[in-house]
């Protein structure tokens, strides 16, 4: 798999799991405050599993936002914006994994 950014933000950790020519598989921490901030990648889907919560995705285009909890899943498919953060900026605890393509992490606009 082909990483091109991963953007400039921080997070309390990250641990990769797997990763290989078509799969990455991450475990993010995010600490109170943190977020993935608004991006999308042009060729492939998030899929996120959260382990430690509650944590929130939200997507634009088509906009939705989704409060997982430990063991919930949901998937953001290529070329749509989203954002994840724990739930009232609390910390959060999730699994992301990422399928065939080239991972392009493109920061998107302030977001209405």
């Amino acid at each position: 798999m082909e990483v091109r950014t991963r953007g400039s933000y921080e997070i309390e950790h990250r641990e990769l799991v797997v990763e290989g020519a078509d799969i990455r598989i991450q475990v993010l921490t995010l600490g109170p405050g943190q977020c993935v901030p608004w991006h999308y990648h042009s060729e492939i889907s998030d899929r996120f599993v959260c382990l430690e919560g509650p944590m929130v995705i939200e997507t634009k285009a088509p906009s939705d936002t989704a409060v997982l909890e430990p063991g919930q899943r949901y998937e953001v498919g290529p070329n749509t914006a989203h954002m994840v953060r724990g739930q009232d900026d609390g910390p959060c605890k999730f699994m992301i994994i990422q399928g065939v393509g080239v991972y392009d992490f493109l920061p998107v606009g302030s977001q209405d």
